[in-house]
């Protein structure tokens, strides 16, 4: 995938990218794997990314945890 970034954020490509990244994760699009990927980093390192953009590490909602324990 080629990602068109305007003029205006050129200087701020590479956040942009680990922004992007960080919110297709939280939205469930991209794995950890794959998020980190996409920015160029070790899967174990993309956490920090995620907490700079306050997207949590784990995605589980309570019901989701209810499920897993039913």
């Amino acid at each position: 995938m080629t990602l068109q970034v305007p003029d205006a954020l050129e200087k701020e490509h590479d956040e942009t990218v680990r922004f992007l990244a960080a919110k297709f994760y939280e939205a469930g699009k991209l794995t950890l794997g794959q998020a980190a990927d996409m920015v160029g980093m070790k899967k174990w390192d993309f956490p920090e990314v995620l907490a700079k953009f306050d997207v949590p590490y784990f995605l589980y909602t309570g019901d989701d945890l209810l499920n897993e324990f039913k």
